[in-house]
């Protein structure tokens, strides 16, 4: 195993997770305090994920044409762009929006071509614990984010610089340790393309737009929903720490399990998990000396569904397969970041529970197609056994 590759797409997507993190309540806030409406907010937060969906796209022709190498410094260059000029973009919607954008677009091709070279980095019995470190330090990363702005404030222009020079060893970062080759890249050797992969891998597919779908409702809405039931807003602030927190501690000891166990067998019993707390959280509530600890529980099984599937699309596809699938992962994640919030809002506005419900039918919804998809590969196996 390439060590030193490994380890610079690991300190690379960390920048990318610390990046995101960072910038999304610290964009939400200057903007509420400039007086723009909650609308306004919505849509330039949902810019970096329509910029992550349009990466999908751009993936193939960047392998086609450019070294790895290169993809990768053009793509953190966009992003130290995007966030060193994000100062002055308060002035201008139009200008702030193309930054989100270009934010979106370089972190979307990063995260796409990084899962697919760590995951053709990992020997098969190492796989679960290599891709948890991956989903581990986008993760931890993401949390030091909000936590950084807690510490310096909305207004310091100190946490875009942080961000900046991050960026900015992560450049060099690149250059030291990402081969200047091309991506092995075989029009003919694709076996499906971007809408493909959902006929190919429906579980999959579920299970990334299930944890994208997670991962932004957690972030945007669970602080609305506890103050709604009578929890101090810092206490509700806390719940998406404590949530985090469990995704980015267990992944690891769920990797670790997950080469030394059946693992679409684990992929299903984390979707069980995460569906019954979700239809559990309306009365855990009223039980606090519960609640918390099953945040923890609901963070590790939505990171565990997210990192499983990571694993298992490394288990079964390689090559330009794997790089197309991984695209398609980046193309689900932007659509479930974009649809949770509006489905969850709307639920929220419907039913006082509407939150709780939102999240364990998208768990459930997993659980269906993973137990049927699961269902089937067992019996062809059977077959060819």
């Amino acid at each position: 195993m390439n060590m030193r590759l490994l380890a610079g797409l690991l300190f690379a997507v960390s920048v990318v997770g610390f990046s995101l993190g960072a910038s999304l309540p610290l964009v939400s806030l200057r903007l509420h305090e400039a007086g723009a409406g909650t609308l306004e907010i919505g849509v330039i937060s949902a810019i970096p994920a329509a910029g992550m969906m349009l990466s999908a796209f751009m993936v193939d022709a960047c392998c086609k044409h450019l070294t790895r190498r290169v993809i990768y410094l053009l793509s953190f260059s966009l992003c130290t762009l995007s966030i060193a000029l994000l100062e002055w973009a308060f002035d201008s919607m139009l200008w702030l929006a193309l930054l989100r954008l270009g934010l979106g677009i370089g972190m979307g091709i990063a995260i796409i071509l990084g899962e697919s070279w760590v995951n053709e980095l990992c020997p098969e019995h190492n796989r679960g614990k290599i891709m948890a470190l991956y989903a581990t330090s986008f993760t931890g990363f993401q949390v030091l984010g909000p936590a950084l702005l807690a510490l310096l404030g909305a207004n310091s222009p100190w946490l875009t610089g942080v961000v900046t020079a991050c960026y900015g060893l992560a450049l060099l970062c690149i250059l030291f340790t990402v081969p200047n080759d091309h991506v092995e890249h075989e029009e003919d050797a694709k076996s499906f393309g971007l809408a493909g992969f959902f006929r190919v891998a429906p579980a999959l597919c579920v299970a990334v737009l299930f944890f994208s779908f997670f991962d932004a409702v957690v972030l945007s809405l669970l602080p609305v929903y506890a103050t709604s039931h009578g929890f101090a807003v810092g206490v509700a602030a806390l719940m998406v720490t404590v949530v985090f927190a469990g995704d980015m501690i267990f992944q690891l000891p769920l990797g670790w399990l997950a080469d030394r166990v059946e693992r679409t067998g684990l992929h299903l019993v984390c979707g069980l998990a995460a569906m019954a707390i979700g239809i559990a959280l309306p009365w855990l509530l009223q039980m606090t000396w519960l609640l918390w600890p099953l945040l923890v529980v609901l963070g590790a099984v939505a990171g565990g569904i997210y990192t499983l599937a990571l694993v298992l699309i490394g288990q079964r596809f390689k090559g330009q397969d794997l790089v197309t699938a991984n695209a398609s992962v980046g193309l689900l994640w932007g659509v479930g970041s974009l649809v949770g919030p509006l489905v969850s809002g709307a639920a929220m506005d419907v039913a006082p529970h509407g939150l709780p419900m939102a999240l364990a039918l998208m768990a459930g919804l997993f659980v269906c197609f993973a137990r049927q998809a699961y269902r089937r590969a067992g019996k062809l196996q059977a077959a060819v056994d």
